[in-house]
């Protein structure tokens, strides 16, 4: 194959079935790899490793492998520097921990909290700490949030080298807890937020559980869908309400008042993803088929317009990613469509 000297701006690559959840691996010797979760209202669903050729400017396949339920949400490890076993982990029914080996995907771990009973309360959504990756926290529809500890033992010739336990489990809304995200605040390690059916933003501290801060309620209550932390700037975060065509920026050292509202989007907003290197730059995607980055550094000033916007002309945009090692590329997902653009 002709190695291609020009590179392009938008790679695509169309899955077997609708897509949900995506997330682009951190680690340096990966680069372009995703992992797609399919989304088909049934038991059987799939989980799919994805990697751009670069030779060929194509994406090929490394792997896919099954995954019961849609994936609620997918996430490589942040391991940035490849010292740890290259893990993948999938929130649906349970959170599960997988080691990438191609061409087969191994299960390492399945982490049920609910050990006592046949039912299980779904997970909406997990986060992994970049500071310390044996930590993952995961969110339940049951109300509480849980704060796993991981064991990636790198034993040599054992079969299953990764394990997990419960440090803590907390009740942190009156209702469903739709996302859970890790703050880079205070070391990195210890703070983390929710966002639930009951219209609140708390924040809790794994060294102080016995109390949380509200940093922001919604005023008609209006569930709140999905939070996301500034990678740079921890003072920030933004979030989406239900059915909303607005996201929230919100200032922890002023709480319940939104700092700024961005509102350009025409239909629902479904994703939102910070700049990873950059504290004034955010991505959001909607049902309008847009994909926009906004420049917040004006606020507290009302911002108007985004800098750039992207129109995906074939279906709504599910999901957005920004590529942690990769700050030039953002994933979008719509219909069974990735694409990776150039920005």
């Amino acid at each position: 194959m002709m190695s291609v000297n020009k590179r392009k701006e938008i790679y695509k690559y169309d899955a077997p079935w609708p897509l949900y959840s995506m997330n682009w691996s951190v680690r340096p010797d990966k680069r372009f790899r995703l992992a797609l979760g399919s989304f088909v209202e049934e038991y059987n669903n799939k989980v799919q490793i994805v990697a751009l050729d670069e030779n060929i400017s194509e994406f090929t396949v490394k792997s896919t492998f099954d995954h019961p339920y849609p994936t609620t949400k997918i996430m490589w490890i942040p391991d940035s520097k490849g010292v740890y076993p290259d893990l993948l982990a999938t929130s649906g029914d349970y959170l599960r921990v997988w080691r990438a080996v191609e061409p087969e995907t191994r299960l390492e771990c399945i982490l049920n909290n609910n050990k006592n009973s046949d039912f299980c309360a779904p997970l909406t959504s997990f986060d992994w700490n970049e500071v310390d990756p044996n930590l993952i926290g995961t969110s339940s529809i049951d109300t509480t949030c849980t704060i796993w500890g991981l064991e990636t033992s790198q034993v040599i010739g054992r079969i299953n080298s990764v394990g997990g336990h419960v440090k803590t489990q907390l009740i942190a809304h009156d209702k469903e807890v739709y996302d859970i995200a890790f703050s880079r605040a205070g070391g990195g390690r210890d703070m983390f937020a929710s966002v639930g059916a009951d219209g609140s933003v708390r924040m809790f501290d794994l060294r102080h559980l016995e109390h949380s801060t509200i940093i922001y309620e919604d005023p008609n209550h209006t569930p709140l869908l999905r939070l996301a932390w500034n990678k740079q700037d921890p003072n920030y975060l933004a979030t989406i309400a239900m059915d909303a065509v607005e996201i929230i920026i919100l200032d922890v050292r002023v709480p319940c008042t939104p700092v700024a509202r961005l509102n350009n989007h025409r239909a629902c907003v479904n994703g939102i993803a910070w700049a990873p290197h950059s504290s004034c730059h955010i991505c959001t995607a909607g049902d309008d088929h847009q994909a926009l980055i906004w420049d917040i550094q004006q606020m507290p000033r009302a911002i108007e317009d985004p800098i750039l916007a992207y129109t995906a002309a074939e279906g709504e945009i599910n999901q957005i990613q920004w590529g942690a090692t990769q700050p030039d590329w953002i994933a979008i997902c719509y219909n069974k469509s990735l694409e990776i653009l150039r920005i």
